[in-house]
C-alpha cells in the first residue's frame, strides 16, 4: 500500500498512526526523481530532499547522483545506516541502465567480471541485457534521443557503491549510460512508489536488512 502523495506527503492515516505512537518512521523508502540531490540542502539550483515532506531526523543510507533516479533508503537507525553504507556487508543494489547502442556478449562479460577504473577494479557483478524496455515512469526531462544511435537496457546488480560507478563501468566498455534507475536495495524494491513519493519500512522488511 502506498503511504504518500505525489509530493511525498504521508497519508492522513499514516500521520494519525504515528501521532498515536509519538514518533515518526525510523526508516523509509523514497523514489528519488531525476535532478534531485540525495541531501536536504539545495545546491547549484538543484532541488533537495527537503521538498518531499520526509520525516525529520532521517539520513540517506547511500546516495544517488542528482542525474540518477530510483530507490533511496533514509533512516535514523545508526547501525542500519552503517550496515548499508559499509561495502564489507556487500548489500546487493539493482540498477537498470539505458545505454547507447546494444552491448555484445563480450561487453556484458567484462562488466560481470569487473572493470578496472581509476580507483581500482570493481567487484564482480551480475550484468544482463534486457529483451525489452522496462516498465518505468517517464523521466522529466526525457533523455536526449538520437535517431542514428540505438539504445538498450541493462540490469546490473552490484555489491559496492562507488561514485558514479555504473556510469563509469558502462562507459569503460563503450556504452555510455543515458538513464540510470536503482530498482532495489537487497530485497527492498522500488515497485509501487511513484517518483517523489515515500513510505515507511515495514517491520518485516526491516528484518530482511
Amino acid at each position: 500500500m502506498k503511504n504518500s502523495s505525489s509530493r511525498g506527503t504521508p497519508t492522513a492515516s499514516y500521520r494519525d498512526s504515528r501521532r498515536r505512537s509519538g514518533s515518526f518512521a525510523e526508516t523509509v523508502l523514497f523514489h528519488k526523481p531525476y535532478g534531485v540531490l540525495s541531501q536536504f540542502t539545495p545546491r547549484d539550483a538543484h532541488p533537495s530532499l527537503s521538498g518531499y515532506s520526509l520525516p525529520k531526523g532521517l539520513y540517506p543510507a547511500g546516495r544517488l547522483d542528482h542525474d540518477s533516479e530510483g530507490l533511496l533508503l533514509l533512516t535514523a537507525d545508526g547501525a542500519l545506516h552503517h550496515r548499508l553504507c559499509d561495502p564489507r556487508w556487500g548489500h546487493p543494489r539493482t540498477y537498470l541502465a539505458q545505454v547507447e547502442r546494444v552491448p555484445r556478449p563480450e561487453a556484458l562479460a567484462r562488466l560481470a567480471a569487473g572493470i578496472e577504473l581509476k580507483d581500482g577494479r570493481t567487484r564482480p557483478c551480475r550484468a544482463r541485457l534486457l529483451a525489452s524496455e522496462p516498465d518505468l515512469p517517464p523521466r522529466t526531462p526525457p533523455i536526449r534521443f538520437r535517431k542514428s544511435v540505438p539504445t538498450a537496457w541493462l540490469e546490473l546488480v552490484l555489491t559496492e557503491g562507488r561514485n558514479r560507478q555504473v556510469r563509469r563501468m558502462t562507459a569503460a566498455v563503450g556504452h555510455p549510460t543515458l538513464r540510470l534507475v536503482r530498482t532495489a536495495i537487497g530485497r527492498l524494491r522500488l515497485e509501487g512508489l511513484a517518483p517523489g513519493t515515500w513510505r515507511p519500512l515495514t517491520p518485516k522488511e526491516a528484518a530482511r536488512l
